[in-house]
């Protein structure tokens, strides 16, 4: 199996590509990973990895479609991106799987536009996975389709399930439409359409999903506009870390306190690890002839290891090829 990997995306890069590459190489012996960038900048990071130096083929990639600019144009113009290349070397078969950490709208234009759409999917989507106290739950989608359609939602659910269940392990995975309300009849129109056609769909619909119950374990695959789902995603990054910040400040705030939150630090600990965006990973694009994973702009080099591991699960489950079969028997039923 070999994974390419952009090089160049991402707050940290080069160096926290670099780290994930080789601590994703150690964690899979048969892996191997085209590294794509500016070829000058990994020679000194690649200097004590001997043991797998040897699985890692350098892609010369000097451009970089950054955040500032147009992804469309850039995909368009920028030829010598890891974006470009990459989603090419996937669609030759010369590589398995993309990841980076770069440039969302970059990621979204190269899966769309060079390595192309699924049959029958109209559009692809990104999905995080969100914590719920249990496994989490796929929010799908986070921001790709800001306007959507009602058959894009049914097609969503179909997308989030068969990625549960392949990468993740869930069996017969509970897919919910988030809306103001339980009701069927609640909600704009976008929602009152897609309602119908989910009740009727091959997986497991369980209705409506009010944002209250988005963390209460009641669906697994979250369905949604990419404009909500945005705003439900950066909404509770916001208040996990104002949360957090808060029980720090008032761990602090007393001598009680303080060893109080000693005595915790376990719990607490625990607590921030299933809160972590890097023990996930990254947001599959679902959709797209291939397995695609964004990671967050921030990220280190464990969360960049994560989300290769990631790519090689969605690669081993044929998430791509199962969405195809199941996009066939509705369009059939």
């Amino acid at each position: 199996m070999r994974i390419f990997v952009d090089g160049m995306g991402g707050d940290n890069a080069p160096q926290a590509p670099v780290d994930g590459v080789i601590e994703a190489l150690r964690r899979f012996p048969e892996l191997e990973i085209s590294l794509a960038g500016d070829l000058s900048v990994f020679t000194p990071l690649l200097k004590d990895c001997d043991d797998v130096r040897g699985r890692i083929t350098l892609v010369d990639a000097p451009e970089v479609i950054t955040n500032d600019e147009s992804p469309v144009m850039g995909v368009r113009t920028k030829k010598q991106s890891a974006h470009v290349i990459g989603m090419l070397q996937v669609k030759d078969g010369a590589c398995d799987g993309f990841v980076s950490a770069g440039s969302t709208g970059a990621t979204l234009a190269g899966g769309m536009f060079r390595l192309g759409r699924i049959p029958g999917i109209e559009r692809p989507a990104l999905a995080p996975v969100l914590p719920n106290g249990k496994r989490g739950a796929l929010l799908i989608d986070c921001g790709a389709n800001v306007d959507c359609k009602p058959e894009y939602l049914l097609q969503f659910g179909l997308m989030g399930s068969v990625y549960l269940a392949g990468v993740m392990g869930f069996e017969n995975p509970r897919v919910g439409l988030v809306n103001i309300g339980a009701e069927s009849e609640k909600g704009n129109a976008l929602v009152k359409a897609a309602y119908p056609l989910m009740e009727t769909a091959p997986y497991n619909f369980v209705g409506n999903v009010e944002a209250r119950d988005i963390t209460g374990d009641v669906a697994d695959v979250l369905v949604t506009d990419g404009f909500c789902g945005n705003l439900i995603l950066k909404f509770m990054e916001g208040v996990a870390g104002t949360l957090l910040g808060i029980i720090k400040k008032e761990i602090y705030a007393d001598t009680v306190s303080k060893i109080g939150g000693l005595l915790a630090k376990g719990a607490f600990k625990r607590v921030k690890r299933v809160m972590d965006y890097s023990e996930v990973g990254g947001a599959p694009l679902l959709g797209v002839q291939g397995a695609v994973v964004k990671a967050h702009g921030s990220s280190n080099g464990h969360a960049l290891s994560c989300a290769i591991a990631q790519c090689v699960k969605m690669i081993e489950a044929k998430v791509p090829e199962t969405i195809a079969e199941g996009v066939s028997r509705m369009q059939n039923s």
